[in-house]
């Protein structure tokens, strides 16, 4: 939301009241409160007529530093709120400063008023300069804003799952959740978190609407303002990216570890194709046929009878027999996904059921609400009510008994602000936070009933502490390169808000893609954390396209299986520091400006790079960092720093090795979910470090195998601590194998 008209002046119509005079402070061990007067005060007449601000600074954690803005205070609590963790820590307070760990918040307490960040050198990170912070009173209501200044060179990331730039210097960005694909500004997934390269985050700790303005009405500044009378952020000092996520989750939830078995190849029914467990056998079948190794098989919306969704049963026109079907595909080694939303259509015979004990969302006047947007009449169900709740966990539980593995949690941004909710939460505030409750109450039962380490959902929706909840897909794109790219876009954007799983409709939702398409998407589906074959009214088996498109989807899903070791290591670092599997390139090369504005490439863990491909003719240019990498597939060395351009098959993709990297191999390329320990390969690549830990973990919680890897000139020498399982080391076109009694392997560099 825009303020001003230009640099000088307000826009019509607004009232402005601006800290202008550092009035006086109170400091107590914990905190800092400051009260700014809005004009100067030279003597006590400028004291009437005039408003006061106050400015109270904390810290929950160390190197954060939160910062609450009030006008009014008399105005009545509004909630919900995110869930911030907050403990005690030592701070150091004086009367215009507060430090917490490596961060300082100081005040300037002259004439001009100013609030700076500073890190343990001193050096200025941010600040609320001259009429940074502001009180406005429009015809519209008030609002508070904050300005917090941009240096040269600095940027912004974050702020959820977008699909424009990833760099939101010179956006505005408003934080509400919409339905609205992934070709627009809208977004499904909306977080008031954003990262810079300057050595800090911000968390702006408000649930409903936040609108910022990234360096675009104040180019050297972001904004950020809210409705009321009050705000409150968070500043993070990282100093790197990844610093920052760490931190950031450590406040907000880090995200729960997927089961291993989640990370392989999901197929799914499509979403308005005509199918049933024919079709479905037939799928299954036919990918087992061609030696496309399959982990989940997804049932979308029409599992379940038109217009009935949902009502939780199964369709018996085409499903007579469901739990002897999900048993015959869990007998095939297969795990199942069932698609549900939190509307209730007013055919479902749970409508009335809902109604009629009160957990469906009510207008003012008490009458449920309702309309015939997705589905015929229907409501909403109100999980800030616990016995509703209860009631929708209830409807699920039976689907787990019968033997459904994982949900596919669709929708939770269609909520309307003309409603009362049970609990008495301010409409504009649930809106965007609805998703948080409806994803928790789906992945509880899922935790209850399967075990801690085996929930995962298929989500779309979320907002700050969704990253706990995973996995999140991208949402409705279409059958285009352009959306292959807007895709990853969205990835990278929601990678840089503290989410670490994250997956996309592998071809495109929308339309039928062009084999060219399907193909090159299908590197970078098995290349992301998680992999599903997803369209709307067009099923995604590879042979409907061609058979190269069996031969593409063979060679990167055994890729993938095989890389499992390395990336199942990266899901336990996303899960015990928040830093993402999928990573912007700046998380892993803070220091190389080059990098900043990258979006077309990532890094998958902290050692491959990859680039995907995004023409049909297979023409792509990416950008290599320094030192000496490897390409995974063939050992040839390509030198950074500098843009590459080369030209790959449908088989292949830039899949570049980290100089120095050991990349641990499994031994298996049928399932994702197999004990990685066993057989497991150390590939070692240039320019090796004199010392290298690597840990393989196993499929139970606590085993793990650890690998040191330590050179010696030519002389390298590896030794593992953990169970006794055979294991190898190759180091170009040396390989030693190792007997599982064995803990040690020596090997001499050619």
């Amino acid at each position: 939301m825009k303020f001003t008209d230009g640099y000088w002046r307000k826009r019509a119509g607004l009232t402005v009241l601006h800290p202008a005079h550092f009035q006086d402070s109170a400091a107590a061990p914990d905190s800092l409160t400051v009260w700014a007067a809005t004009r100067p005060v030279t003597h006590r007449g400028d004291t009437l007529n005039s408003g006061l601000i106050t400015i109270k600074v904390s810290s929950p954690a160390a190197d954060v530093i939160r910062v609450d803005v009030s006008h009014f205070s008399g105005t009545r609590p509004l909630y919900p709120n995110f869930s911030v963790a907050s403990s005690p820590v030592p701070v150091i307070v004086d009367d215009h400063s507060l430090t917490s760990g490596s961060l300082t918040a100081r005040f300037n307490p002259g004439e001009k008023w100013g609030l700076d960040f500073l890190d343990a050198d001193g050096r200025r990170l941010t600040g609320s300069g001259w009429k940074g912070m502001g009180i406005v009173d429009s015809a519209d209501g008030s609002y508070v804003h904050e300005q917090l200044d941009l240096g040269v060179g600095h940027v912004v990331t974050g702020l959820g799952e977008r699909f424009g730039p990833l760099i939101k210097n010179g956006q505005t960005v408003d934080i509400w959740q919409e339905d609205g694909g992934t070709s627009s500004e809208q977004a499904y997934k909306n977080v008031p978190f954003y990262l810079t390269n300057g050595g800090y985050g911000v968390l702006v700790d408000h649930p409903g609407k936040v609108s910022f303005e990234v360096a675009s009405e104040m180019v050297t500044r972001t904004q950020f303002s809210v409705a009321g009378q009050e705000l409150s952020y968070l500043v993070i000092h990282g100093p790197t990216q990844a610093d920052i996520i760490r931190k950031y989750t450590a406040l907000t939830g880090r995200p729960a570890l997927p089961p291993a078995w989640s990370f392989g190849l999901w197929l799914t029914t499509s979403f308005t194709t005509s199918y049933d467990e024919e079709t479905v056998n037939k799928f299954i079948g036919g990918m087992a046929d061609r030696d496309l190794p399959l982990s989940v098989f997804h049932f979308d919306t029409f599992w379940m009878r038109e217009f009935n969704w949902c009502d939780f049963e199964w369709d018996s026109r085409v499903f007579p027999d469901p739990p002897g079907m999900l048993k015959r595909l869990a007998d095939r080694g297969l795990h199942t996904c069932l698609w549900i939303n939190p509307y209730i259509a007013q055919r479902s015979p749970l409508f009335a059921e809902a109604a009629a004990a009160g957990y469906l969302v009510k207008r003012a006047n008490g009458d449920v609400f309702q309309w015939d947007l997705w589905q015929a009449g229907m409501g909403l169900v109100d999980f800030t009510n616990p016995e509703a709740c209860e009631w929708y966990a209830s409807k699920l539980r039976p689907l787990v008994e019968m033997g459904v593995d994982a949900f596919k949690s669709d929708f939770g941004e269609r909520v309307p602000t003309d409603v009362v909710w049970h609990d008495g939460s301010d409409p504009e505030r649930m809106h965007n936070y609805y998703t948080q409750l409806y994803n928790k109450v789906v992945f509880d039962v899922l935790r209850e009933l399967r075990g801690e380490g085996e929930a995962v959902l298929f989500a779309r929706s979320a907002t700050v502490g969704g990253q706990q909840f995973p996995v999140h897909w991208g949402g409705d794109n279409s059958s285009t390169f352009e959306s292959m790219a807007e895709s990853l876009r969205g990835g990278l954007s929601l990678m840089s808000s503290g989410f670490g799983f994250w997956s996309h409709d592998i071809g495109g939702f929308e339309g039928m893609p062009d084999p060219a398409v399907f193909k090159r998407w299908i590197a970078f589906g098995l290349l992301s954390s998680h992999s599903r074959l997803h369209g709307s009214s067009s099923y995604r088996v590879p042979w409907l396209f061609d058979e190269e498109a069996v031969d593409v989807l063979r060679t990167f899903t055994h890729l993938k299986y095989r890389l499992m070791p390395y990336l199942f290591g990266a899901a336990h670092v996303a899960h015990e520091t928040g830093v993402p599997v999928m990573r912007p390139t700046t998380f892993v090369f803070p220091d190389d400006p080059a990098v900043t504005h990258l979006d077309r490439q990532y890094m998958l863990g902290d050692d491959l790079l990859v680039a995907p491909v995004f023409t049909a003719g297979g023409e792509v240019t990416y950008y290599v960092p320094a030192g000496r990498w490897t390409r995974y597939r063939t050992g040839e060395i390509v030198e950074g720093p500098g843009w590459v351009t080369e030209t790959h098959g449908f088989d292949s993709v830039p899949l570049l090795v980290r100089p120095g990297a050991v990349i641990p191999v499994g031994a298996r390329r049928d399932r994702p979910d197999y004990d990685f320990r066993d057989g497991v390969t150390l590939r070692l690549f240039a320019d090796l470090a004199d010392s290298t830990t690597v840990r393989v973990p196993g499929l139970e919680a606590g085993t793990e195998s650890v690998f040191t890897v330590v050179r010696d000139g030519a002389e390298i020498r590896v030794t593992r601590a953990g169970d006794a399982l055979p294991w190898r080391v190759e180091a170009g076109d040396t390989v030693v194998e190792v007997a599982a009694d064995q803990d040690t392997a020596t090997l001499t560099l050619r």
